[in-house]
């Protein structure tokens, strides 16, 4: 399994939005960069990821669960761009910041803080149990 972050304007997508679609979850559709649609091709079911809310917020809310591989983006009038389908799994007890994660000596490196434009982006294996240990998840899926 691997983990995964997915970046969102909450005024475009917000992590409530989210959680109301349900186990049926919805489409990540719209990535227009080709390294972000890489990472989108490589996503297999039941993969996980951070939910985070970009913009003035700037955290990790919630965590959720790729439930359909990558496929053609409708949305995407050349063909080149493919979209995934998520579904929310949990929200963060305390959201973790992008301050905190770049003060952390942990999460040196991740990709978050390195690459701040990627919207969808990989998260080692250490980081993504570390930051669900600092958002107070009981338990890393």
């Amino acid at each position: 399994m691997a983990h995964w972050l997915f970046k969102s304007e909450p005024e475009s997508w917000s992590w409530a939005q989210q959680v109301a679609k349900g186990a049926k979850g919805t489409d990540w559709d719209g990535v227009r960069n080709h390294t972000a649609a890489q990472n989108l091709k490589a996503m297999k079911v039941g993969d996980t990821g951070f939910f985070y809310h970009s913009g003035e917020e700037r955290r990790i809310v919630g965590l959720v669960e790729v439930i359909k591989p990558a496929r053609p983006d409708p949305s995407d009038e050349t063909g080149k761009f493919v979209m995934v389908s998520l579904k929310a799994l949990e929200a963060f007890p305390e959201p973790v910041t992008l301050a905190a994660i770049k003060a952390d000596p942990k999460l040196a490196g991740i990709a978050l803080a390195r690459l701040p434009r990627l919207s969808v982006s990989p998260v080692e294996p250490a980081h993504f149990a570390h930051i669900c240990k600092l958002g107070g998840l009981k338990q890393a899926r």
